[in-house]
């Protein structure tokens, strides 16, 4: 036992452990304040969620995610990162209100079952309680009785308390679902009986021009009085920004290219490919293997690739390759058909020699004058220093990311609504350009007045038109059906768009639209649809033809499937029944007010309302 007590690796993962049973278990949602402090991020069913320990939770998650990350934590991760604790807490508050309302409990014979028979998971890949590289039961459960567990005891068995409400709660919900063999035979139908359909599109934005869905003014006014919630928005925010290029040049590649001649000559004059691959190849899974890929099968990787792997003599070292990945060498050891087994070196290409000190100069200077802004005006001294436009982004929606051109930049979006008009971002790396940001304004949300939505108004009540004019077409196309037309020949003389899809199931349709399904395995072979309204158009299904499902073979395996069947449907109504609490739950979320608080006291700024 001395090991373990002076295992420190030991300590630090249960101590994980207990962090988050004590977090969790004690929540830190209170009937009055908050169990240390007034300061709370929110209410749950109308109990507080005290700041502490929710931040407590955040930095946990983030110190395990910062552990897994081979870099720097993105403001996308860390946002990610506070939702996840907040879920956690309205997870706990919403079970434990079940748990006393269908009175469940857990006796103490039971948790000191589930402890000494079920190791948490966190310690399952510990050193110290494994033999042979495998985990070691008798070892955990010597250490259990030992001294050195005697601290950390309490909070595994609270960690197994929860578990076991929770299966308990959930066999709960689920006690009652048994199915007759009739209701069995409907889900394996639903799962083999296949379609075969023609199905003919009445897209309305594609067969109805502009032109002919005239709107006039007081149509625009008149709808907007009757859908105002239609066009309910998120906070918006209206971003300006300048960014420096970084991607590779014509220089770049050249200077790639020449390197990975060198490195294919080293081969040659007698380097071993392996060791080299090791050495120079920046794909890490193959080059940690020497560069070896195994088997793979045509068309598995970059077709300029695959062109080359499929076409070189055998057991010879390719000339440099490009591909979207960079330059390759490549040798083939064997090839069989579709299927080829060999190596290869990668060489990205990448930002290299003056190129690269230009862009660090840059970047340096983005750095040192975003770092040192002193309002709004401090973009347009970067532009000038640098000689950069200034662009402005898509208007960026809470909860989604900022557009600039046509290149998604991580973060900016999140920082846009923590900050203040005026402000200007620290440097953000995206792929292609780094980018520093200016917050020009931000529209609250909610329902704007028709005069600033005006075209976007107008633009729905033509669409609606357009949709009263496609169902003409429609109605033209299913008479000219059943007069006699073939469904091609109908759809090509009103230029509608036909296809044949299938056989397909119920449960794999080639479009996730209900009707079209319900159509593809109701209407009779050989017979066609009503016109299907739905949310993108009008669509009208032709069923070519159908294969039942095997009654035979539904009896032979009934034992298994109802088995299979009933774990399912489980599984599904555990989903519901949280996610129903979840809906249900009355929630104040502060989050986004105590960050604002915390940020302007830092700042000894005014804080805004």
């Amino acid at each position: 036992m001395q090991a373990f007590r002076n295992s420190a690796k030991l300590v630090s993962v249960i101590f994980a452990v207990i962090l988050l049973v004590w977090l969790l278990s004690s929540s830190g949602i209170a009937d009055g304040s908050g169990i240390f402090s007034s300061t709370t991020v929110g209410r749950i069913n109308g109990k507080t969620v005290d700041t502490r320990q929710y931040e407590a939770r955040v930095r946990q998650l983030t110190e395990g995610q910062q552990r897994q990350a081979s870099g720097p934590l993105t403001l996308e991760d860390q946002d990610q990162l506070r939702n996840q604790a907040w879920e956690e807490f309205i997870s706990t508050s919403i079970m434990e209100r079940q748990y006393r309302e269908h009175s469940l409990s857990v006796s103490e014979d039971e948790v000191a079952d589930a402890v000494r028979n079920n190791p948490p998971q966190e310690l399952l890949q510990t050193p110290e309680f494994k033999t042979d590289s495998q985990f070691d039961m008798s070892k955990y459960q010597r250490w259990l009785t030992s001294s050195a567990a005697t601290p950390y005891v309490d909070a595994i068995g609270a960690q197994y308390r929860d578990i076991l409400l929770r299966n308990k709660l959930m066999r709960l919900v689920t006690a009652d679902i048994v199915l007759s063999d009739a209701a069995l035979w409907e889900h394996y139908r639903d799962e083999h009986e296949q379609a075969r359909i023609g199905l003919t599109a009445i897209i309305p934005r594609n067969i109805i021009p502009d032109t002919t869905a005239t709107v006039a003014p007081a149509d625009v006014d008149a709808y907007y009085r009757a859908h105002q919630e239609e066009f309910r928005r998120e906070p918006t925010a209206y971003l300006s920004y300048v960014s420096v290029n970084r991607t590779p040049n014509g220089a770049d590649t050249a200077a790639v290219l020449d390197r990975t001649r060198t490195i294919r000559a080293e081969i040659e004059g007698g380097a071993p490919f392996d060791e080299v691959a090791k050495r120079e190849s920046s794909d890490t899974v193959s080059g940690s293997r020497g560069g070896d890929l195994g088997e793979w099968t045509k068309g598995q990787f970059d077709p300029a690739f695959d062109a080359v792997a499929f076409t070189i003599p055998l057991r010879k070292l390719s000339e440099p390759v490009v591909s979207s990945f960079g330059y390759h060498l490549i040798e083939i050891t064997s090839r069989t058909g579709d299927k080829a087994r060999g190596r290869h070196i990668l060489v990205p290409i990448e930002v290299t020699g003056a190129h690269r000190d230009m862009l660090d100069a840059q970047a340096d200077t983005l750095d040192r004058l975003s770092g040192s802004a002193t309002g709004g005006a401090t973009l347009d001294t970067i532009a000038r220093a640098l000689k950069l436009p200034i662009g402005r982004t898509l208007p960026v929606s809470k909860g989604t990311r900022a557009q600039a051109g046509r290149t998604v930049v991580p973060d900016a979006g999140v920082w846009a609504f923590q900050a203040r008009a005026g402000d200007i971002s620290q440097v953000i790396e995206a792929p292609d350009a780094y980018y520093v940001f200016r917050l020009d304004s931000v529209q609250a949300g909610g329902i704007p007045p028709l005069t600033a939505i005006r075209p976007a108004v107008e633009s729905v009540v033509r669409d609606v038109r357009k949709r009263e004019a496609a169902r003409q077409v429609a109605q033209d196309y299913v008479k000219r059906v059943r007069e006699g037309s073939k469904p091609a020949q109908a759809a090509a003389a009103l230029r509608l768009a036909y296809r044949e899809f299938g056989p397909f199931t119920r449960l794999s349709p080639p479009l996730d639209i209900p009707a079209i399904v319900g159509a593809a395995f109701g209407v009779e072979v050989g017979k066609q649809s009503d016109i299907l309204d739905v949310k993108d158009g009008l669509y009208v299904v032709q069923v070519l033809d159908r294969t039942r499902a095997d009654s035979a073979a539904f009896v032979k395996d009934l034992d298994t499937y109802r088995a299979k069947t009933v774990q399912d449907l489980r599984q599904q109504r555990v989903r519901n029944y949280l996610a129903g609490l979840r809906a249900q739950a009355k929630i104040v979320d502060n989050r986004e007010k105590v960050l604002r608080q915390t940020q302007a006291q830092a700042q000894n700024q005014p804080i805004p309302s």
